[in-house]
């Protein structure tokens, strides 16, 4: 059984996302609560509300214990960018792409 939990546009930039979620690829979602819990990153804290979703449906919906749950692909994508401009000098502007991710998390039972 796999449970999909997904979290679209975060206002964190992919390449910080993705630092975040390596360390939990792969590993139970107890650990993964753990893990994320003491990391200090600030994606960290919201790729741990995803998780704490998606062990929350696998329970109510699907009746799976969480000591069998573990995370089995996690991953983060970009979102729309929102361009901004940077004024410079002589009438000039620098452009700002304040990048979004998109974070998918799908957890299975062991088996």
């Amino acid at each position: 059984m796999e449970i999909r939990a997904e979290l679209n546009n975060l206002r964190i930039a992919p390449r910080k996302t993705r630092l975040v979620v390596d360390l939990i690829r792969g590993k139970k979602a107890a650990d993964a609560k753990t893990v994320l819990s003491f990391t200090v990153n600030k994606p960290a804290r919201n790729v741990l509300k995803l998780l704490n979703s998606a062990i929350a449906s696998a329970k109510n919906n699907f009746h799976i214990d969480e000591s069998k749950l573990i995370v089995q692909k996690i991953f983060v994508d970009e979102g729309s960018k929102l361009k901004r401009q940077h004024p410079m000098s002589r009438g000039r502007a620098y452009p700002i792409m304040k990048r979004t991710s998109h974070i998918t998390l799908i957890l299975s039972d062991k088996k």
